[in-house]
């Protein structure tokens, strides 16, 4: 499930959390739903929806979370705190993920 957002603030700040066999996914992304609640105590329902955006990636066991705004920001904090209680601290591992950088090419303009 992703959550679509379309927010100015928003930057390529993505946060991937990477889950050994042992989580099952579906449970992880309970956790997620939970720090999305929570955070809706802190800047409300219409904002999380706005600036709120994740992914599943089932096959490679992990969720990847938009922390590019501060709603988002938070969201990281709070999922992290619920899986290190829920799960443990090795069982999972947390990535900041670079975004890739694409190269226009250049124009070619043809000589006489």
């Amino acid at each position: 499930m992703t959550l679509n957002c379309s927010s100015a603030e928003r930057t390529s700040a993505v946060v991937r959390f990477q889950f050994d066999g042992e989580v099952r996914l579906a449970d992880a992304e309970m956790s997620l739903h939970l720090a999305m609640f929570a955070v809706e105590g802190l800047f409300g329902r219409a904002r999380v929806r706005l600036d709120a955006e994740y992914e599943l990636i089932e096959q490679d066991q992990c969720i990847d979370v938009d922390a590019g705004t501060e709603v988002g920001a938070m969201i990281v904090r709070v999922f992290t705190g619920l899986l290190l209680r829920e799960f443990g601290e090795d069982s999972f591992r947390i990535e900041r993920m670079t975004p890739a950088i694409h190269h226009a090419e250049p124009e070619r303009t043809a000589c006489a």
